[in-house]
C-alpha cells in the first residue's frame, strides 16, 4: 500500500488517501464458507486482510465471492465494489443492487441474503 496517514496513538489523525495497487487482481486466500450459509450454487469465498488496528476492532481488506446465493449476519461495514454484481436483501429492509464503483454500508446485525450474479470483489472496512 502506498500512502501514510499521520497517526496519534495508532489512530489516523487526518484525512488521507491510500492507493492499493492491484486490488482488482490481488491474490486472495481461501476463506471457508459455512455450508449452512449456502442457499444455492457452490459459491467460493476468498479474501485478504490488508490492515488491522492494534486492538483488532477495525479491519480493512479485500473479499471475493463467486456466483451463488448465501446468507450472512453482517458486521458494521463500509465497502466499495471493485468488480462483479450482486443483489443483497436485508431482512426486513432494503434490497440493494451493487456493482463496480458502488459504495455500500451494512449495519452490524443485519441478516442478509446475497445473490451473487457475477463474481464480486470488494474493498472493505469493518468496525467491531
Amino acid at each position: 500500500m502506498d500512502g501514510v496517514a499521520p497517526e496519534v496513538n495508532g489512530i489516523a489523525s487526518a484525512s488521507f488517501v491510500v492507493n492499493i495497487p492491484g486490488v482488482p487482481d490481488a491474490e486472495l486466500e481461501p476463506e471457508p464458507l459455512d455450508p449452512a450459509q449456502v442457499v444455492s450454487g457452490e459459491p467460493v469465498v476468498t479474501g485478504k486482510v490488508l490492515w488491522e488496528s492494534p486492538d483488532a476492532r477495525q479491519i480493512r481488506g479485500i473479499w471475493q465471492i463467486t456466483p451463488g446465493v448465501v446468507t450472512d449476519t453482517e458486521a458494521n461495514e463500509l465497502f466499495v465494489v471493485v468488480s462483479g454484481r450482486a443483489t443483497i436483501e436485508v431482512e426486513g429492509g432494503s434490497v440493494l443492487e451493487v456493482g463496480p464503483g458502488d459504495a455500500c454500508i451494512l449495519r452490524e446485525g443485519d441478516r442478509t441474503t446475497w445473490t451473487v450474479h457475477e463474481t464480486l470483489r470488494k474493498a472493505y472496512h469493518i468496525s467491531l
